[in-house]
């Protein structure tokens, strides 16, 4: 009877382990939707060179992690690294779009009190020369940290990296 006993009770352990939740966050559809609108609105700021807008957006002490252009710290010379580089020239730009399907919020809690999130994903980048037709440049991944500081979300990390060129155009298959 004991040689039976061991494999019931581990069987009994691994279906029932199976069926409670394992995640680690805790789902909040309000915290994900203030996210998603909060990073809308701050890269709608980018991509029209806002950068007094992108203020309200971004923490003191933002920290941008960049694999190809390096780091950059706080808020001042991070507004002032997209206004004097990206936002400079007047005859290119450069536009970023988060890739569909790809972007996920994972709330951050301290004894279920949310902190802060987690923003992750892909996107494209897109450059626009005057007198030409905007291309897509570049794909890249992001992870970005907003913390809720004084009862108003910012962010504080920012993480882009994995820049690659941008993905060869899906070819329709004729009838």
């Amino acid at each position: 009877m004991k040689q039976y006993l061991l494999p019931l009770i581990m069987i009994t352990l691994l279906f029932t382990g199976s069926a409670t939740s394992t995640r680690a966050q805790k789902p909040s559809q309000a915290i994900t939707q203030t996210i998603l609108a909060l990073d809308s609105l701050f890269w709608t700021s980018y991509n029209q060179c806002d950068s007094e807008r992108m203020k309200q957006f971004v923490s003191d002490d933002v920290e941008f992690y960049h694999d190809k252009g390096g780091i950059t710290l706080g808020k001042e010379k991070f507004l002032s690294s997209i206004k004097n580089n990206l936002c400079s020239n007047k005859e290119y730009r450069v536009r970023r779009e988060a890739v569909k399907g790809t972007i996920h919020v994972y709330p951050l809690y301290n004894a279920d009190q949310a902190y802060g999130a987690i923003i992750s994903g892909d996107h494209y980048f897109y450059e626009h020369e005057k007198g030409k037709k905007e291309q897509l440049a570049g794909l890249a991944k992001f992870s970005n940290l907003w913390l809720l500081q004084n009862g108003t979300w910012r962010m504080a990390r920012v993480l882009s990296y994995d820049h690659g060129p941008a993905p060869l155009p899906q070819l329709q298959k004729r009838p």
